[in-house]
């Protein structure tokens, strides 16, 4: 027969900014002076008295009798500031309403703010004016604020004290959640087992310094002792890593998600990476950090990585989804941009403008048509057309130009754009070569000094996709034999990982050769599109279990969680794995509200949505389900 389960402890919480994010006298005064001339200097020592009185520098009560008597109020603005304070209440409390409305009679307010502005506010969770330990105003026939009921413990010092005191809680424990030096006080007479600083709206270090634990939300504290909540875990528990500086929207987004996000300005090599890794529950990077399979095997958080870029080749994606860690990229945020780089580059190589503009420089005037040309009626030859060749496919027929592509796999051409049997083919008849390809081992020196001397005489090559694709010493001697017209590389197989470093490469000082430090995708609308697609997809996958568009876990978009617990369960694709789930959940009386399968030829990836009541042994058991990769619940 199982143990009974515990009662749960009671629960002391203050008002002001814990139950809301803001200390209610301060806004009352907000309010009330909002058309008086004096209003920013007295607004300021209301609010520097209530500094005072939460962090115990000033006497409570003599706080809270400076405050009132600078207060001009009338009861009107009472109203006014209830519906204000709505809007104000602390997220993480918003979030867990649920707790309060089934356990409200576990929580008790209690507060040297006023009654008046707290009940119609907790009223909403559930807890009873009863349970609301408040001071309250006194008012004269015209409805002005005249000063406070002073036979109020609570308007006095050690008024928290006396009012447990007067509770008198027992058959359980008693944890105190606040912000102020009065809540501590609490736990300081012995008449709380815990006292929890609340942090996740003001930090008071004199308060923190006394605290039993730190809350920085109220998941967390509930995440602690293990109550009931409505997020599988605190969100403030999610370290994000982002490297390789990615548009300051991304950290923006993780961090009004709750999530703790570090920065760092360039990339990490596999070392240092190792070292960093641990306790990062999501990574972000770029293309010049490699996720290797020695930096997974030191990850042992990580739920997600975030490629701030189109490819994915610098990840070991068979090693993350085998550890059931989810991938995402940006396939089509920079594609506008890397084919108006090469529209450009083209037109800018046509002209001979990178020998003409570095002769100006040096002060030599050579006004000659001779190796210039227009590119309207020549053959454009796009290897590799995917989202951004084909887009450039379009924008160069636009402008005139004739297009040839050549893709491994079938793809269907746009516009009169012609598809080409052999790389061979295209090489020979193009005017200008642009390779669009990705990083696969296959495309290592795709175009060598075979590949170059097929080419036309005079013609262009462009290199806008990985650095390896290109033989640069082949490159390089094509370009000074006179062999090809011109060129211009945005990637090279080796970049300097900041800044600071040197860039080294053959094609330096060469003549009509553009040289650009892989800033294909580096527009401002590029990088905040990326910047946001990244962050969103990963936010969806931790908060709802969504896979569509990872680039290694199987696909599957589910519907919203309709009060439900959803059950995420990766395992290795081996037969009988969802059989075996599903007797346990049978076997634990769970009933099923849907279920939603996908697998790939490594692993499968099932989803259950199950009544919100069921016996926590279920977790356990399906933990330890055979061939289990990852498993976790979303509440």
């Amino acid at each position: 027969m199982p143990a009974p389960t515990p009662p749960l402890p009671y629960l002391v919480i203050d008002f002001d900014s814990t139950f809301t994010q803001v200390e209610g006298l301060d806004e009352l005064a907000d309010i009330a002076l909002r058309n008086h001339p004096d209003r920013q200097r007295i607004v300021a020592e209301i609010k520097a008295l209530t500094d005072g009185g939460m962090d115990g520098s000033v006497s409570f009560s003599e706080s809270l009798r400076r405050r009132v008597a600078l207060l001009p109020a009338r009861r009107e603005h009472l109203q006014e500031l209830v519906a204000h304070l709505h809007t104000k209440v602390s997220e993480s409390i918003r979030r867990n309403q649920s707790f309060f409305q089934q356990h409200a009679d576990r929580v008790y307010i209690v507060s040297s703010g006023f009654r008046e502005f707290i009940e119609p506010v907790v009223a909403e969770f559930g807890i009873p004016p009863r349970q609301v330990l408040a001071n309250t105003f006194r008012f004269d026939e015209a409805g002005n604020i005249i000063g406070f009921d002073e036979d109020n413990p609570l308007s006095r010092d050690g008024g928290k004290i006396q009012q447990l005191r007067e509770l008198g809680l027992e058959g359980a424990e008693v944890f105190v959640l606040g912000d102020g030096y009065t809540d501590y006080q609490i736990r300081e007479a012995g008449l709380a087992d815990r006292f929890y600083a609340f942090t996740e709206n003001v930090s008071r270090t004199a308060v923190v310094d006394r605290a039993d634990e730190v809350a920085p939300t109220f998941d967390e504290f509930l995440y602690q002792n293990k109550l009931p909540m409505t997020l599988s875990y605190p969100k403030n528990r999610i370290r994000v890593l982002l490297l390789e500086n990615p548009d300051a929207r991304a950290a923006e987004l993780f961090k009004e998600e709750g999530y703790q996000v570090e920065t760092v300005p360039g990339g990490l090599d596999e070392d240092e990476l190792v070292q960093r890794i641990e306790g990062v529950s999501i990574l972000g990077i770029r293309s010049k950090t490699q996720v290797t399979p020695r930096v997974l095997e030191a990850a042992n958080r990580l739920i997600a990585v975030g490629a701030f870029c189109i490819g994915t080749n610098q990840i070991d994606l068979t090693g993350c989804m085998l550890k059931g860690v989810a991938v995402f990229n940006a396939p089509f945020s920079n594609t506008r941009s890397v084919v108006e780089l090469a529209l450009g580059e083209i037109i800018t190589l046509a002209r001979r403008i990178p020998e003409k503009n570095a002769r100006m420089h040096r002060g030599e005037w050579d006004k000659s048509a001779r190796g210039a040309f227009e590119i309207r009626g020549k053959k454009l030859g796009i290897v590799g057309y995917g989202n951004i060749g084909s887009q450039l496919s379009v924008v160069a027929e636009a402008v005139g130009m004739q297009v040839l592509y050549f893709d491994i796999q079938e793809k269907l051409q746009l516009g009169n754009a012609r598809k080409m049997r052999t790389l061979d083919e295209l090489l020979q008849e193009a005017d200008v070569v642009t390779l669009h390809v990705d990083g696969r081992p296959d495309n290592l020196n795709l175009i060598g000094p075979r590949e170059l001397a097929l080419m036309k005489p005079g013609a262009l090559l462009l290199n806008n996709s990985r650095g390896h694709v290109v033989d640069v010493t082949a490159l390089a001697n094509a370009l000074h034999s006179g062999h090809l017209g011109g060129a211009a590389v945005d990637v090279f197989p080796y970049e300097p990982k900041t800044n600071d470093e040197s860039f080294e490469s053959e094609l330096r000082s060469l003549p009509n050769v553009l040289l650009t430090p892989h800033i294909g995708g580096s527009t401002a609308e590029a990088q905040r599109n990326i910047a946001e697609f990244v962050p969103e997809r990963i936010i969806g996958y931790v908060n709802s279990g969504n896979t569509q568009q990872s680039v290694n876990l199987p696909n599957i978009q589910l519907p919203a969680q309709q009060q439900a617990h959803r059950l995420i369960h990766i395992h290795q694709n081996v037969p009988g794995v969802l059989a075996r789930i599903n007797n346990v959940l049978a076997a634990h009386q769970v009933n099923i509200l849907g279920q939603y399968l996908k697998t790939n030829e490594h692993i499968g990836y099932v989803i259950t949505d199950v009544n919100r009541e069921y016996d926590q042994e279920v977790i356990k058991a399906l933990r330890e389900v055979e061939h289990t990769i990852k498993f976790r619940v979303l509440y």
